[in-house]
């Protein structure tokens, strides 16, 4: 095939994948678990403990406001601890690439051979892959550190998704003591709801089907809800 038929052909084959290395899906799905799931749980306690109204939403609210803070700062010191260790290894590269540039031109095409090119034919890919230093990082970095220098994931980003999604779903639970309910069950139904819906939600971006992503998250938030629930109750009636 000529060049031209190569990029014809690839054109119009072209497809597209769904983003699985983004910096914002799995801090936005894990945050707003956690945030439905510990903040219904810390109610339930301090319901199962007999305390009144305004105790109830004084926890919530606690809850969702020191529960998102915390997510926030974690996951901002953890992306931006991993992004700088990954440019420290980039400039590691960077700098054998300078220094020993025939020596990592032979390790790239000894990677091509160990997948099975022939080793003049991997030397010549080598060769004219790494012809411009940057682009020589790159592929570098892709093979030996499966990471894209492009495409390194935002402590920001993070921060700010992990932050909304906790918020959001520390609020479900807390929302119906917030309208002026003093029953545990409407709470329970939203959390409950939501807790279904939040795993049918990862469902689009996972191999597993809605039922099971969404059965599985509400019998987990629901044993976790059902244990502080307990302990409340056990831990008020022994200090009342």
């Amino acid at each position: 095939m000529t060049a031209d038929s190569i990029a014809a052909t690839a054109e119009a084959y072209a497809h597209t994948h769904r983003d699985v290395s983004g910096g914002w899906l799995r801090p936005a799905v894990f945050g707003a678990m956690d945030g439905l799931v510990s903040n219904f749980a810390l109610m339930a306690g301090v319901v199962g403990g007999d305390a009144g109204h305004r105790a109830i939403v004084l926890t919530g609210l606690a809850g969702l406001v020191a529960g998102a803070c915390s997510m926030a700062a974690g996951e901002y010191t953890s992306v931006a601890s991993q992004r700088e260790l990954v440019q420290a290894e980039l400039e590691v590269e960077r700098l054998e690439l300078r220094r020993h540039p025939n020596e990592e031109l032979a390790e790239l095409a000894q990677l091509y051979v160990e997948r099975g090119v022939e080793p003049k034919l991997a030397f010549e890919v080598a060769q004219q892959l790494t012809a411009d230093p940057e682009r020589a990082l790159e592929v570098h970095a892709r093979e030996e550190l499966g990471i894209d220098p492009a495409d390194l994931p935002s402590p920001l980003l993070a921060a700010g998704s992990s932050f909304a999604a906790f918020a959001l779903g520390a609020l479900l639970p807390l929302l119906p003591y917030l309208l002026g309910t003093t029953s545990l069950l409407p709470s329970l139904g939203l959390a409950l709801l939501g807790l279904f819906g939040c795993g049918a939600v990862v469902s689009r971006v996972t191999a597993r089907s809605w039922w099971f992503s969404g059965l599985r998250q509400l019998a987990l938030g629901s044993v976790a809800a059902g244990v502080t629930f307990v302990l409340g109750q056990l831990i008020g009636a022994h200090l009342g």
